[in-house]
């Protein structure tokens, strides 16, 4: 079964019910390196031209690791996070979000030059390495292993999901290019540039992001966990023999076996029947822990050091025999 079949419907569905949260965050984050990047090529020329290039590249890494932990928050179906406090939130990934995005470039332009077939494998098997950053707090390099090891089992999956969105990005971009195309050329490229990436850069988030959920919850453990380390994963349900994380034995069973069932006539937290733990002796019958007399002889438990009403015998602390009376005194029948 194909864990991502769905993954555009519910993107969409995202997209729409927090339109206004994540457009808001991509325009904020685009309208402030396009001004900054206008303002640098209008101040300092070539140089800076290479400064305003520098500067949108660290805004995409920005917009990125925003984005995904925006689509972290809203997966509960509320945006707790603020604008301002999702930044936040996503600035210390910037850094590992900015090394592994450039490495995975660089790899997957190679790959696509050379063969295009090795650069659409590593499309595919780097496509969730921002999540993986964002939501589990890997490293830029470890992020590479871990975004193969979901996708691994699913790759022609992630890449038909890839495509997809990549004809939907390009769709919209050559419709806003016509639309913009009777400005000036300045112009028409900015304008088209900030709002298609304000309208797309958001469903691109929420598609891989979602992505990556899904191969999560299809079982891929997490690097070192058992068979059932993969992260929001239940156990497997009880079994046979009762092995399930609490769950009760079945009809019939074995009233000893199952997690956190309480055994039958005593046990944990149960008093024993016939006497036991806090319970007055029987007939004579001492607590486990002290020793017991003989019910033919006069001993006593040296604990309770009680003297036998009809005995003259005395506690053991004394010692001292009546003095009418040879010691140790005659054996008593048992009462």
């Amino acid at each position: 079964m194909n864990p991502l079949s769905g993954v555009l419907d519910e993107a969409w569905r995202m997209y729409k019910t927090f339109a206004k949260h994540l457009l808001a965050i991509a325009f904020v984050i685009y309208l402030i390196a396009a001004i900054i990047t206008a303002l640098l090529a209008l101040a300092g020329g070539t140089i800076g031209i290479l400064l305003g290039s520098l500067v949108s590249i660290i805004a995409a890494f920005v917009l990125q690791a925003t984005l995904v932990k925006a689509v972290q928050d809203i997966r509960d179906g509320h945006a707790d996070l603020s604008i301002g406090q999702t930044v936040s939130e996503a600035m210390p990934f910037i850094g590992a979000v900015a090394v592994a995005s450039i490495l995975a470039g660089v790899a997957i332009t190679i790959g696509l030059i050379l063969l295009i077939v090795p650069g659409l494998f590593l499309i595919t098997i780097w496509a969730v390495i921002v999540p993986v950053i964002i939501i589990e707090r890997s490293g830029a390099l470890a992020s590479f292993g871990r975004s193969r090891q979901l996708v691994r089992g699913r790759g022609w999956h992630v890449f038909g999901t890839l495509v997809l969105v990549y004809i939907i990005m390009l769709v919209v971009n050559i419709v806003l290019g016509v639309i913009f195309s009777a400005l000036p050329h300045v112009w028409g490229d900015g304008l088209s540039s900030v709002i298609s990436g304000t309208l797309i850069s958001p469903f691109l988030a929420l598609v891989v992001t979602l992505v990556y959920y899904r191969l999560v919850g299809s079982g891929a453990p997490a690097d070192g966990a058992g068979p059932y380390g993969g992260y929001q994963q239940q156990p497997p349900p009880g079994n046979a023999s009762y092995g399930g994380y609490g769950q009760p034995p079945q009809q019939g069973g074995d009233p000893w076996s199952g997690y956190n069932q309480p055994p039958q006539g005593g046990g944990y937290g149960q008093p024993p029947q016939g006497g036991g733990y806090g319970q007055p002796p029987q007939g004579g019958w001492a607590p486990p822990t002290q020793q017991v007399p003989r019910p033919d002889s006069g001993w006593a438990p040296p604990t309770q050091q009680v003297p036998r009403p009809d005995s003259g015998w005395a506690p053991p602390t004394q010692q001292v025999p009546p003095p009418d009376e040879d010691w140790p005194p005659p054996p008593q029948p048992p009462r």
